[in-house]
């Protein structure tokens, strides 16, 4: 009988069918364990870690996710899965032995960072596992592998590695010590990321280093997203563990539209179960982004403040000011509204969108953040702008122009700009425009959100403004990066004997007010992953509701092959975003030159 190839398998290899991998090969998917990870109680976030879980008067046996077991995940509650199956049955309360140190002694944490001989692996992952290592919040028992294709031995691999460690700024008197001590617990495995013998012998390692106790296993794919398959079949069937949990962090694209998408996790849900997918989104894990929900949710002041009564507009920018230099040939296949527009901004604007949740579970949020996506409006053409920077010289110096970059075509029409309007149809912002806006080789370096909010009705005070009532209205910027703050922008008296008003900012500069250093978002979703925390990860559902408003934009972009407005290298941008702006009677925020 003739065999076909499925298409989940990228490399052409044989995919199994997916209810009888398990019958067949005798391999667990392990996504529930009471066995955790060494204490972390030393780690000096233990408090911020703590205040995520309530406390309960009796313990329960939980899923990875703290969930007791009898709990249904939104996508298990489905005909004939197996979590729809356990409903019918009668659920019978298991309880768990208090967990012992010696329990927790006999548990190991691996890390593997399959790609890791890449610029992400480098600069952000390994960095962030060794200070969760320095801030005392990785298990006692826990060893970091990488594999990738390259031929390296161990000791390469710690050269590779400690050229990109650093310690936190206020503890460096055991900075050399600590460096040391991480590099012992990293080793390498050379393999292909779509062999079985070759994550057969990694398994043969890990084992070696885990030395029998209750293996705990977490993959970082630090890879392009069309291998994802191949190594989450070759881990899951070859490198899962048995006894523990496995998780599978997976970076973005998360596909290029709806369907690619939803291919992509039909795949990965072949090996995995949901709650083993992470998919990471690293601007979930800014302080400023996180902070987000407590200015929100903890402050009386901003409640009743936060709807379409009171907020005018709101806006989500994003810029760099450097372009695609040495990735053109990557960012040309994908563009700035699927690399920066259609995740990081969507999911911020999700969070500052959504209604209050039940609790701060994980389920909670994320079912909130779904509502949100759901209800946008469809992004009509008229309601976007795209643009590409061209060549400039400034001062003697020139810029290259995005299509001078000899890895993207001549008549690349792939927008380095992108700006767009987006309305929620729901009874809270209605009528409210949400503004995004993201690009490259721009005048500055930023990500921030602005709240602009309605004008005083009847302001006594409108002649000191003159017509432009814009001055007059107060605006609340939340800046994620670079030089973290929060600020308030408000009316004053100027001091003396006229009437003259200035506007002012009520500002909280955080290296002003908290010297000690903001961990990197890699560390924070590190952490995260290994908690088992999934509050700042994006579920299946999330996806496909955020691919569902961005995709039939991007298929008439494609389609008609919209040419990009050109704007110089170094700008504010082009034109036409300044105009789209003002069809919704708004004016962008970083524009007016008050920012301190």
């Amino acid at each position: 009988m003739a065999r076909q190839l499925s298409q989940c398998s990228s490399s052409g290899t044989m995919a199994f069918p997916s209810p009888s991998i398990a019958q067949q090969h005798h391999v667990r998917f392990p996504a529930k364990s009471v066995f955790l990870p060494s204490s972390v109680n030393s780690c000096r976030w233990v408090s911020r870690i703590l205040s995520r879980f309530p406390l309960r008067t009796q313990l329960q046996l939980k899923s990875s996710n703290g969930h007791p077991l009898d709990a249904v995940s939104l996508q298990d509650d489905l005909p004939g899965s197996p979590a729809a199956r356990k409903n019918m049955e009668p659920q019978v309360e298991e309880r768990s032995p208090p967990i012992t140190n010696s329990v927790k002694e006999q548990s190991t944490l691996s890390i593997t960072v399959v790609g890791a001989s890449g610029d992400l692996a480098r600069k952000k992952i390994f960095p962030a596992l060794f200070a969760l290592f320095y801030e005392d919040c990785l298990p006692e028992n826990f060893t970091v592998f990488g594999y990738a294709r390259t031929k390296m031995t161990d000791e390469e691999l710690r050269k590779m590695i400690s050229e990109t460690l650093t310690c936190r700024i206020d503890q460096r008197e055991n900075c050399d010590e600590k460096m040391k001590q991480f590099l012992k617990r990293c080793f390498y495995q050379s393999g292909q990321y779509n062999s079985e013998e070759d994550f057969s012998e990694l398994d043969r390692k890990l084992k070696e280093k885990e030395a029998g106790r209750v293996p705990n296993r977490l993959f970082y794919l630090s890879i392009p997203s069309n291998i994802f398959v191949d190594v989450v079949k070759c881990a899951s069937l070859r490198a899962s563990s048995n006894d523990g949990w496995t998780r599978v962090i997976v970076e973005k694209p998360f596909g290029r539209d709806s369907d690619s998408s939803r291919r992509l996790t039909t795949c990965l849900k072949k090996y995995l179960q949901e709650d083993q997918i992470f998919r990471i989104d690293h601007y979930l894990g800014k302080e400023l982004v996180e902070n987000l929900s407590v200015l929100r949710f903890s402050n009386l002041v901003f409640g009743p403040l936060w709807s379409r009564n009171y907020i005018r507009n709101v806006q989500f920018i994003f810029s760099e000011d450097f372009g695609a230099e040495g990735r053109g040939g990557y960012f040309d296949n994908y563009g700035i509204i699927r690399d920066i527009m259609q995740n990081h901004l969507l999911q911020i604007l999700a969070l500052f969108a959504m209604e209050t949740p039940v609790s701060l579970d994980a389920e909670d949020i994320r079912n909130e953040k779904v509502k949100v996506l759901r209800s946008m409006r469809p992004l009509q053409l008229e309601d976007v702008i795209v643009g590409q920077y061209k060549g400039h010289s400034n001062g003697g110096k020139s810029y290259p122009g995005y299509t001078d970059d000899p890895t993207v075509p001549k008549d690349s029409i792939t927008p380095t700009f992108g700006a767009a309007a987006l309305f929620i149809n729901n009874a809270r912002w209605d009528g409210v425009p949400f503004l995004m806006k993201a690009g490259k080789a721009l005048h500055t370096k930023r990500a921030e959100i602005r709240v602009q909010f309605r004008h005083v009705p009847g302001n006594l005070y409108r002649r000191n403004f003159c017509t432009d009532l814009d001055k007059a209205t107060n605006e609340l910027v939340l800046r994620v990066q670079p030089d973290e703050a929060i600020y308030l922008k408000i009316n004053n008296k100027v001091p003396g004997l006229g009437m003259r008003l200035d506007r002012s900012d009520l500002n909280l500069l955080y290296k002003a007010r908290y010297p000690r250093e903001i961990p990197d978002a890699y560390e924070r979703l590190l952490l995260d992953a290994i908690e088992g925390e999934r509050r700042l990860f994006i579920r299946s559902d999330e996806l496909d509701a955020a691919w569902a408003l961005f995709t039939p934009l991007l298929k008439e972009l494609e389609e008609k092959r919209i040419a990009p407005e050109l704007y110089p290298y170094g700008s504010r941008g082009p034109v036409g975003a300044h105009y789209l702006a003002a069809k919704h009677n708004v004016r962008w925020g970083d524009l007016s030159g008050e920012d301190s």
